[in-house]
This record gives C-alpha cells, structure tokens and sequence, in this order.
C-alpha cells in the first residue's frame, strides 16, 4: 500500500501529490479539501459527469484497512455508497452528503442512532475480530501510561472477561459518534469513516456513549448508556464494560483527546 514506509507527518505532506494521481487515474475534478483527520487526506471531487463526490486517502493503518470492505457491505444502506476503490493508493471514492451536517446538531440524535444501528448490523464475516483488537489493545505499552491505576485495571479486566463471552458477531463501527454520521439527500442520514470490526452489538454503542459532541457530562454519558441500552435491547452492564475498554485504550493510543475520555471513563466505572 502506498505510504507504507513513510511517517504520518510524511504520509500527510505527501497526500495532495497522491490525490492528484488518483484524481488523474479516476478523471475526477478535485476541489477543496476537507479539515485534515488524524490519519486522512479528503478531498471534495467530481466525477467526469458532475457527479459530486469524496476522495479519501488513509495512511496504512489496522483500523483503515477493511473500510472498504465495510462500506461495500452496507451497500448505501445507512452509509456512504462505495464509488471506487484504489488498494494500492489506500484510496476511496464515496458518494458525497449534501448538506452534510453533522448529526449532532439534529433534535434527536439519539433517536436517529437507534434507528441506525441496526441496518449497520451486517454479517461480521471477514472483518477483525473484536476480540484481536481487545488483546492488541491489552498487549500494547499505551495502555500504561494512562495515569489513573483504576482506570487501566479495569480496562485490562473487560479485556480479558468481555471477548470470550460475546453474543453473536456483526458488523461493527467502532467510530459512530455524533460527527461520522452526516445529513444526505438519498436519505437523511448516512454514517461515514468506519473503522470496522465484527463483535457483539454491545460494542457497538461504545464510541456513542462517549461521543462528547452530544454532551459532556456524567449525566449526558449515563443518559447515552441507559436509552440506548434500553431502546436497543442491549446488556447494560457488557455495554459499560466495553465502553470503558475502548475508550481507556483509544485515550492511550492518541492524546488529542485523553482527558475527555479518561474523565468519561471515569464516570461509567463510578456508575455501579
């Protein structure tokens, strides 16, 4: 895969260069870019018949590599459509949302996520298992470093008890928080930017609950876990533990966001 050997800071300084290889192998008009993600260049594109459209570039990493495979297997179905895909570039064409607004800013972004999560639950065949990525996250050094000795003993018990007594496995999008699902035309809201995983439904509420775009507070956090839990038919007590478990080990694995996440944490692992 393009960028594979190269630094994130390189990777990104090299991106406007490979889009426009792209761009010129798709015949895409490219226009402006969007704010740059941690590990992503996109791109606002053009097809050759005007159609509006996104290019996405991702440097190679392990939660970018089936995104593909994921959208493909939505099919449009309550996500952005596949247009085009480019392996060897870690290159995406997707339909684009227009307006595109985030749904954080709906009435009722809750309600909109329950009745999403389920048309997301596809068949998890294929995908990483939840439970690879649960002893990678326990086996790296990130997790301690994390501050709070609570913290990084009850991530390491959930990521122990949870994995092996999971329900059944489905397609999961481990980053469904209230700016990945954004206002479209061919239906109101389409999720975007999954970082895809097969695991159990409880999972799957994690990046929700700690979503601080729809409120940070312990009561926001617990409001997220109790409705959606209830509305969704969730296990409760499975949910808190693996939210706890990913938010703990993605705080480890990038600092731009530890302290809202380790506070979040830190409300759920309270709330007993």
């Amino acid at each position: 895969m393009a960028g594979a050997s190269l630094t994130l800071e390189e990777w990104h300084a090299s991106a406007p260069l490979l889009a426009a290889e792209v761009a010129e192998e798709w015949e895409l008009r490219l226009g402006d870019p969007y704010v740059p993600g941690a590990a992503g260049h996109v791109v606002r594109a053009d097809l050759p018949d005007g159609t509006p459209a996104v290019l996405k570039l991702h440097w190679p990493h392990r939660e970018s590599e089936q995104e593909a495979d994921a959208l493909e297997r939505w099919d449009g179905e309550g996500a952005v459509r596949l247009l085009a895909r480019d392996g060897a570039h870690g290159a995406l064409l997707v339909e684009r949302c227009k307006p595109g607004t985030f749904l954080s800013t709906a009435p009722d972004p809750l309600g909109v996520l329950i009745g999403l999560l389920p048309r997301l639950w596809r068949s998890g065949d294929g995908f990483r298992p939840l439970a690879e990525e649960a002893a990678h996250w326990l086996a790296g050094d990130d997790l301690a470093a994390i501050p709070d000795r609570r913290l990084r003993e009850a991530t390491a018990h959930y990521l122990r008890e949870l994995p092996p007594t999971q329900g059944e496995q489905v397609l999961l999008h481990q980053d469904l928080h209230g700016e990945n699902v954004l206002a479209a035309e061919r239906e109101p809201w389409l999720a975007i930017d999954p970082k895809p995983l097969a695991g159990e439904r409880e999972f799957a509420v994690a990046p929700i609950v700690r979503s601080v775009e729809l409120g940070h507070s312990k009561r926001d956090v617990l409001h997220r876990l109790d409705r959606l839990t209830a509305e969704l038919g969730l296990d409760r007590e499975r949910t808190r533990g693996w939210t706890i478990a990913q938010t703990v080990a993605w705080a480890a694995d990038d600092g731009r966001f530890i302290e809202t996440h380790l506070e979040t944490a830190r409300w759920l692992l309270e709330d007993v």
